[in-house]
């Protein structure tokens, strides 16, 4: 994972594959549920272009109600295993929960991305016991709630300052600023301006010391612009991660893996 993370920083693209394996994802909840079915897209995504593959187990879609720490266990661990038996693609686990970050590096994962950046009890201390790589995102709010009413004085410097903060805490408890990651948080506690922003200013959070997550793929903040359904979010997803690319990103959290590689390649050409 570490040479991955390296090549971002070395102004090198790379794509993280989306592997949601729960019943309420908003965009493919339920269809990975099954261990042969969550191990054959694992296996499709990597084909296509992804480096990492980024596991989660419990749906951070708004509205989205919490589930227990052995119920998200049992839904990562035994995928997470079975892509360990037939792949050496490099894992991400999507979780907040320090014991399934536990579980999960055990089983083969080899980075934590956590919308809660690291701030459930323990979380920071687990991971620089490990010293793994992490990923560090904004959010205003709880999924349960986050999209009622969000409010910014102003969103890009103070998601900015965030995670300036949370990557500090981190650094400051004995994990090497190399293996920290930051993401703004489209959608999460974010209006639609708010993420437009967010994407017209990429470039400032590029500025930054820490290779810049970009995760948008098929967001409401697509429906609401252009009244497109989640399954016909495609060629905007595909605009916004080339607009973030030109603004200096190079990590991309995707759906559509073999699109977004085709117009990353196409944007690499002409750099």
């Amino acid at each position: 994972m570490q040479q991955l993370l390296d090549k971002i920083r070395s102004d090198r693209w790379v794509v993280m594959g989306i592997l949601n394996v729960t019943p309420d994802s908003f965009s493919d909840g339920g269809r990975f549920n099954r261990l042969d079915d969550a191990l054959q897209h694992a296996l499709q995504m990597h084909d296509e272009g992804a480096e990492i593959i980024d596991i989660g187990g419990e749906s951070t879609r708004p509205g989205a109600m919490p589930v227990s720490v052995d119920e998200e266990i049992d839904r990562v661990i035994p995928v997470i295993e079975k892509i360990r038996q037939h792949s050496d693609v490099a894992i991400s686990i999507d979780t907040s929960k320090p014991l399934v970050m536990q579980a999960a590096i055990e089983a083969g994962a080899s980075m934590v991305n956590d919308v809660n950046a690291l701030h459930a009890e323990g979380a920071v201390e687990l991971c620089v016991r490990h010293q793994i790589p992490v990923c560090l995102m904004h959010k205003q709010g709880d999924p349960s709630t986050m999209q009622h009413r969000p409010h910014y004085e102003n969103a890009v410097e103070e998601i900015k300052q965030y995670l300036i903060e949370r990557a500090n805490v981190c650094i400051a408890s004995g994990l090497t600023a190399e293996k920290i990651c930051i993401d703004p948080g489209f959608g999460f506690g974010k209006t639609l301006e708010n993420n437009l922003s967010l994407l017209k200013e990429m470039s400032q959070f590029c500025a930054l010391d820490y290779p810049v997550l970009v995760g948008i793929s098929r967001k409401s903040m697509f429906g609401r612009l252009l009244g497109r359904d989640v399954e016909d979010r495609l060629v905007a997803s595909a605009s916004a991660v080339v607009i973030a690319y030109m603004k200096g990103a190079r990590f991309f959290r995707v759906h559509d893996v073999a699109e977004t590689c085709d117009a990353l390649k196409l944007c690499e050409a002409i750099k």
